[in-house]
């Protein structure tokens, strides 16, 4: 395991502290939790973004092309913009 001196704002450390005392784990747990959901997310971001730049527009199209033209199932219909309707849950 490492460690890491981390400068923190003020306002930032009572919010982590008041964060981890909520959630009764420790600050370190708390801190650390959110480090990794971070780090993972971000990965995940670049992940999003090197398979969008080897996408092909023009394949992307060619499939929907090949899609058949039928009415949508109900309540998959789309809702005109500005409509009140809401959708059914």
């Amino acid at each position: 395991m490492s460690t890491y001196p981390l400068r923190l704002a003020d306002h930032v450390m009572e919010e982590a502290k008041q964060a981890a005392a909520e959630d009764n784990v420790s600050l370190n747990q708390l801190l650390s939790a959110f480090i990794a959901d971070g780090v993972g997310h971000r990965r995940a971001i670049l992940s999003l973004k090197k398979r969008a730049a080897r996408g092909s527009t023009d394949a992307a199209l060619a499939i929907l092309d090949r899609a058949p033209d039928v009415a949508p199932d109900p309540g998959d219909e789309l809702v005109e913009e500005g409509s009140s309707v809401s959708p059914k849950m």
